[in-house]
């Protein structure tokens, strides 16, 4: 064979070669671009009080984030209001690339009448998320909203196709502004909320009620309810009258499908249930009443929606369907133990989820923390080990890529596994060894239950109870099929322990859910380190990035005034996606123009 030949069947194949990968681009993710318009209106009055509620294009709750595993979004947020601004994306892992995490120690806030873009992708997940604004107690006035993360088509789920999906974002709600709060929390603490909405709507039967959520089905159809507690403070137990829950996912995991008559949902967690609509056509109570009170079935604490079966014509009727004791912490332990891994599964990626075990896991550090309360400087802060945390003017991330911290903050200058001697105000920053297995045990010293969540990780929960944690604990532990997912409750007076595997480099937020302790100090950040600088291990920061503290430039150029009104979503939502798939057909049209003129 001369050298200068090259068999057809050859040539076709280095074509094949050149087009694949933008083919396979094409087909496993899409780019989704969103513009929001971020601001206050007093006319929606949730409970009738005059307050500034937080929309999104004029919505609450905030719109829905509706993508499939392996897409890029795209946010660009205009900020009207008289606050900075920043979006956290609960559960979104943020895979190597901390900068789009939307959290104080990572990013500078979007100054008031300024736009900014986040560009992140949802990778390798799959699941039942939310967003929430993270800073300037914002969360307490609205700004919230669902992310549904879909499984590509070639991985199956491990039930069939429902009838429709139903996001139902679930939490309490206080009756004044969000701003009187806050300046309340500068002096004293502030009261709990007293209300629980679902869907941004009051209570169904409430004398105040003007509107109420009703979900719509059809007899004997199934549904997916994706359920999210997007309150600031009470954790919930959720039912529905006369009608089964069949669990299946929680924050990205498939667990082992279990029937339930209810389920505590803590805040900052979400879950997604099948419901059957097997019952006799009429209207049936949902309801979500609060764990840890006496909140009676007339309560305006007590959330009731109503699921509408669509040829009904009866109205819900009698009482609310009775849920579990709501000071019985053994039987929220008992539940939340029942909840598993699914490890015969598929999972966002090809591999099933379940080959990923826990069993047999090296610990290369432990951190034992401890939330409590303590007065620093004659005002009550909530605290980690002793230390309020003290959020610095420059992001932690910036000072890390600029300076390694320098004059922002001192790495691991507080225990990560025992309080400090004396409670104080300080920038907490622990490390944590990357991909070294790390076992994190979280300790309540509160009244109440609490909720901890780490960004950038789904870690797995092996154990809870009441009581003090001891190392004879570890004895209790499920290694077996514990589930991942990335806020775990903790119930008062007692101790959960997660692993997690620190392979995602960055600046990682790790906080109480609850929106008064994560304001007033409960939170630390736990920076993984890679010291390559492959760009591929950890992106480089954002060609838009925002300065802010000591790197702020001395005279910034101001960013585009926001537009004074809402705009439709970009109608762009697919350019690039069908930029890649035009390269792949000229590539092929310009490979076979070759092969038919040799």
């Amino acid at each position: 064979m001369a050298a200068g030949f090259v068999a057809p069947q050859i040539k076709h194949a280095i074509c094949a070669i050149l087009v694949l990968p933008f083919l396979v681009t094409t087909a496993i993710a899409a780019d989704i671009f969103l513009d929001w318009h971020v601001s206050t209106d007093f006319n929606l009055k949730p409970v009738s009080t005059d307050q500034p509620v937080i929309t999104i294009n004029r919505m609450f709750p905030g719109p829905l984030i509706n993508a499939t595993t392996n897409d890029v979004i795209h946010v660009n947020v205009f900020n009207h209001l008289d606050d900075p601004l920043l979006f956290t994306w609960n559960g979104i892992q943020q895979r190597l690339d901390s900068w789009q995490d939307g959290v104080s120690g990572t990013n500078c806030p979007i100054p008031a009448g300024w736009n900014w873009t986040y560009d992140f992708q949802v990778k390798d997940q799959i699941g039942t998320f939310s967003y929430f604004p993270s800073i300037n107690f914002l969360k307490a006035g609205g700004g919230f909203g669902p992310i549904r993360v879909n499984n590509r088509p070639v991985i199956s789920v491990p039930f069939p196709k429902p009838e429709a999906e139903f996001d139902l974002l679930i939490g309490d709600w206080y009756s004044t502004s969000y701003k009187d709060i806050r300046y309340t929390l500068s002096t004293a603490k502030a009261l709990p909320p007293d209300w629980m909405l679902i869907n941004g709507k009051r209570p169904y039967m409430n004398n105040f009620s003007v509107s109420y959520e009703s979900i719509n089905v059809t007899q004997g159809k199934t549904y997916l309810l994706r359920i999210s507690n997007v309150g600031t403070t009470w954790s919930f137990n959720f039912r529905i009258q006369n009608h089964q829950m069949v669990l299946v996912e929680t924050e990205g995991s498939y667990v082992n499908q279990i029937e339930l008559e209810s389920l505590d949902v803590h805040v900052g967690q979400s879950y997604s249930v099948l419901v059957t609509a097997n019952e006799d056509a009429a209207d049936y109570y949902i309801v979500a009443s609060p764990k840890m009170s006496n909140a009676t079935d007339n309560s305006t604490l007590v959330g009731v929606a109503v699921l509408h079966y669509d040829n009904s014509t009866t109205p819900a009727k009698g009482s609310l369907p009775s849920g579990p004791d709501p000071f019985d912490v053994q039987f929220s332990i008992n539940q939340a133990k029942s909840i598993r891994w699914n490890l015969t599964t598929g999972a966002a990626r090809p591999n099933p989820q379940g080959t990923f075990n826990v069993s047999n896991v090296t610990i290369s550090e432990t951190f034992i923390l401890n939330a409590s309360v303590a007065t620093i400087d004659g005002l009550s802060r909530y605290t980690v080990n002793n230390v309020s945390y003290l959020t610095p003017d420059t992001p932690l991330k910036l000072a890390d890529y600029f300076s390694n911290g320098t004059g922002v903050y001192e790495l691991d200058a507080f225990s990560k596994n025992s309080s400090n001697a004396k409670a104080v105000r300080g920038v907490f920053v622990a490390s944590a060894l990357h991909k070294g297995w790390t076992e994190i045990v979280l300790k309540n010293s509160l009244d109440r239950i609490d909720t901890w969540h780490l960004d950038g990780y789904s870690f797995f929960v092996v154990g809870m109870g009441e009581g003090e944690w001891s190392r004879e604990s570890r004895l209790s532990y499920n290694l077996y099929d514990p589930v991942g997912r990335s806020s775990v409750q903790v119930y008062p007076g007692g101790w959960s322990a997660v692993y997690v595997y620190p392979d995602n480099p960055g600046m990682w937020n790790l906080r109480s859910q609850n929106l008064q302790s994560w304001y007033l100090g409960e939170e630390l950040y736990v920076r993984v380190y890679d010291a390559d600088p492959n760009p591929a291990k950890e992106k480089p920061p954002p060609p838009n990035l925002l300065l802010c503290g000591k790197y702020e430039p001395p005279a910034p150029t101001p960013a585009p005034s926001v537009s004074p009104t809402p705009s439709a979503p970009s109608s762009n939502a697919c350019n690039l996606h069908k930029t890649r798939y035009l390269i792949a057909m000229i590539t092929t049209v310009i490979c076979f123009f070759y092969i038919g003129a040799h």
